[in-house]
């Protein structure tokens, strides 16, 4: 009995002490990434490239996906408005609702899925196929040259993208309840002009998505460059990327929206 204790008090130290370790290091790696990102912007053609990666080729995903979620949030909140006599003011419950909280949100998740893991598989493939220490070894900083590009790139994309998100939201949100439905055009715009407010709200949503971008992106590059030079390897950190990438952004979105609309 008191062995088995001993051995179980063993397992829960040493998962402990590995966790500790793992975070000191992917926070000295993200120092490095900033520290040495002066490559990023002096041969800017390799951040160019990296935007296009993780944001041009999530576009479609991003589009098709904003357009369901604002024709969805149109419909049920048509259905939900016109009982008080308030169907006019759907164009509000829509872009507040994308703006605020589903346009960063769902976008980044998407882009945690998409563009996260990808960088993770390709990160950790170049690490299997000793891409890596290859560059180490004819004295090429690896973290300058591959990491800070991707780093930057995904979070120069993730507030474009949120922002392409909201905005297909809202014209999925129009061609439900005006289009389709016949809810008044005016009264569907102006309500929403007047509603949604610059400050308030689209800059906090953007302010979130630039968080939301720098989380997912220093997480995907931390566990590709962490994996282990195996399939296996790659695999599991792979699918730690698009765990703990969802787990943080809904966790930031908490903490950002208690802090952001507190007063409001």
């Amino acid at each position: 009995m008191v062995e088995r204790a001993v051995r179980g008090l063993r397992v829960v130290g040493h998962r402990v002490v590995n966790s500790v370790w793992r975070l000191g290091y992917a926070s000295r790696f993200f120092s490095l990434t900033l520290l040495k990102s002066a490559t990023s912007f002096r041969r800017f053609h390799l951040t160019i490239k990296e935007i296009y990666f993780t944001g041009v080729l999530s576009l479609i995903i991003i589009i098709v996906s904003g357009l369901f979620v604002g024709m969805v949030l149109g419909l049920q909140g048509y259905e939900t408005l016109q009982k008080y006599g308030s169907a006019e003011a759907v164009g509000t419950l829509v872009a507040l609702s994308l703006t605020r909280e589903l346009g960063p949100v769902v976008a980044a998740l998407l882009f945690a899925s998409r563009a996260g893991s990808a960088m993770t598989a390709e990160i950790g493939l170049m690490k299997a196929t000793e891409q890596i220490a290859a560059m180490e070894m004819m004295a090429v900083d690896p973290i300058a040259r591959v990491i800070g590009p991707r780093f930057w790139g995904g979070v120069i994309s993730m507030p474009l993208l949120a922002a392409m998100f909201s905005a297909v939201g809202v014209f999925g949100g129009y061609l439900i309840t005006v289009v389709l439905i016949g809810v008044d055009e005016g009264a569907f715009w102006s309500q929403m002009q007047n509603a949604v407010d610059f400050r308030q709200d689209i800059v906090n949503g953007v302010i979130k998505s630039v968080v939301f971008g720098v989380a997912v992106t220093a997480i995907a590059l931390f566990e590709g460059y962490d994996a282990p030079p195996t399939a296996e390897g790659v695999s599991g950190a792979t699918t730690r990327t698009v765990v703990t990438s969802s787990l943080a952004i809904l966790g930031l979105d908490f903490v950002l929206t208690a802090f952001m609309f507190r007063g409001a």
